[in-house]
């Protein structure tokens, strides 16, 4: 059986992804946790019960119940002692029912292998993972802002060491309360990167750096004064963008300087912005995912179980 069921019942978006293994295609159903107007997150109840609504839509929308070789999960956010949300308790307890069901024991991973499995696949570069090679991954979304040495193999199929790290506010927290700030829907992402196109003007900004690590505070305090000085919309849209980006760069180039001329793979909700995109793959000949699979999804998880099932690698 060639048929791989991944889930993904992460902070903001509900997530279900069927690959197949024999031509490497898949399709997937997500959607959304909805969020209150003027909020800057949801509460863990609150996702808890959406997504117990919404799964059941997003399964029956990729999977017609016929027979499946694998299931991959996420049930944590991160392969760390302690890392826990009790939003993934509700993708673990339906893969765990389908495969009371199908006689499949489930596998589980962390969200953020998920992340980088999925970039891996957009990027048309799982031979990284299949080889045992090593390479520098971002997941910056919009609790996590995270530089990774990863190297493929092993038990966890992404072995994950991590090298940088947001010392205060999250790339993606940032994000959304300047988008809040600015009246914009949460999760902010999209609408702000869209505000900024409207913006010609140029900022020159000085990321704070401390080693490998970055503190990104200062955007929010930044975006907050520009808009009590009565600066337009989009030319706060634009800084805010162009601060991350910035701060993103300087760790990448921390990162080579420190591992050599490592591949560099950019993933999470945050990374499908263009304009970093842009920036980052001309400077560093960085591998941005496609939006589909650079923003929260399942296909990392199915790909995950296809690796462990030995159907691919």
């Amino acid at each position: 059986m060639s048929k791989i069921l991944g889930i993904d019942t992460s902070n903001y978006t509900t997530s279900c992804a069927l690959l197949d293994t024999d031509t490497m295609e898949v399709i997937q159903s997500k959607k959304l946790l909805p969020v209150k107007a003027g909020e800057k997150g949801i509460r863990q109840s609150d996702a808890v019960f959406h997504h117990t609504k919404q799964l059941p839509e997003m399964m029956s929308a990729v999977y017609d119940g016929s027979g499946l070789g694998g299931i991959g999960v996420s049930v944590k956010p991160r392969l760390v002692e302690g890392s826990y949300m009790p939003c993934f308790l509700v993708g673990e307890s339906a893969a765990d029912m389908l495969g009371t069901v199908c006689g499949i024991e489930p596998d589980k991973t962390s969200h953020q292998v998920g992340h980088i499995l999925a970039a891996l696949y957009s990027c048309c570069m799982l031979s990284l993972a299949a080889k045992a090679e090593e390479f520098i991954a971002f997941h910056i979304s919009g609790g996590t802002t995270d530089m990774l040495l990863c190297k493929g193999g092993g038990e966890n199929v992404v072995e994950i060491t991590e090298i940088g790290h947001s010392l205060d506010l999250k790339a993606g927290q940032a994000v959304d309360r300047a988008g809040v700030m600015l009246g914009l829907s949460f999760p902010c992402g999209k609408e702000l990167e869209a505000l900024a196109a409207n913006s010609d003007k140029q900022f020159k900004v000085r990321p704070v750096i401390k080693g490998m690590d970055c503190s990104l505070s200062g955007i929010e305090n930044k975006c907050k004064a520009m808009l009590s000085e009565g600066s337009p919309r989009e030319d706060i849209a634009k800084y805010c963008i162009t601060a991350i980006c910035e701060a993103v760069r300087a760790m990448t180039a921390a990162a080579l300087e420190q591992y050599g001329d490592l591949p560099v793979i950019y993933a999470g909700g945050v990374m499908s912005n263009r304009f970093i995109a842009d920036r980052l793959s001309k400077e560093f000949g960085g591998h941005f995912a496609a939006p589909e699979f650079s923003c929260d999804n399942a296909v990392g998880c199915a790909i995950y179980s296809a690796f462990r099932k030995g159907l691919i690698g």
